[in-house]
């Protein structure tokens, strides 16, 4: 019998995180279409909210049944406004391990809204569901994602050398593929003991400016 992951809604002090809905297709959209998620990720571009609705109703439902993935949108408490999405993917249910991402729209970056979904969803992966590792890629300029997984207590265990697909602008407007190297972190159930307090004592999820 395959492992999934259960219909879940996380909520941390300023944010909920839930199912993607049809609704949240128009911020997906314009949150995919921003440079920076252009540049560090694979999604197309451009992306409309064709690719949003199928991500919503194919893509996500897909990856759950399968065991394979998670996506939740992340919201704001108080406005219900899109601030990002989570994601898991890579899940295997035999070592107990998945692979983390997350991406924060530009509107809402310089919050520390990434750390606090990704460490929110490190809580219950750990607690919840029984993971014991959960690891995190980056592209190797990607700093500020870096900063996100070191924030709640991942551990730099290498580097993939050219592993990783880039994007940057071309003269004309348009996108080519640069390679880099990938950055890979690791989190154990351990590493995020004290987190939250570490992370309180240090003025909160604001100390760095991330995005993705």
């Amino acid at each position: 019998m395959t492992n999934t992951f259960p219909d879940i809604s996380i909520s941390t002090e300023r944010l909920v995180l839930r199912p993607l809905e049809d609704e949240d297709a128009p911020a997906l959209a314009e949150m995919m279409n921003d440079e920076l998620v252009a540049a560090w990720t694979s999604v197309p571009q451009p992306f409309t909210e064709d690719d949003a609705q199928r991500w919503i109703t194919e893509y996500a439902p897909k990856e759950r049944a399968a065991g394979t993935g998670l996506d939740l949108a992340v919201t704001e408490f108080l406005t219900q406004r899109l601030v990002g999405i989570v994601q898991l993917t890579k899940t295997n249910w035999h070592v107990r391990a998945t692979e983390l991402s997350y991406i924060v729209a530009p509107w809402a970056r310089g919050e520390g809204y990434a750390s606090e979904a990704a460490l929110a969803m490190a809580q219950w992966l750990f607690r919840d569901q029984g993971m014991e590792r959960i690891e995190m890629r980056t592209a190797a300029d990607n700093t500020a994602s870096q900063q996100v997984a070191q924030k709640i207590g991942s551990i730099s265990e290498g580097v993939l050398r050219n592993a990783c697909i880039a994007r940057t602008r071309t003269e004309d407007g348009g996108w080519a593929e640069v390679r880099t190297d990938f950055i890979v972190y690791g989190l154990l159930p351990e590493d995020i003991e004290g987190v939250t307090e570490q992370l309180a004592e240090a003025g909160g999820f604001t100390a760095f400016s991330d995005w993705n």
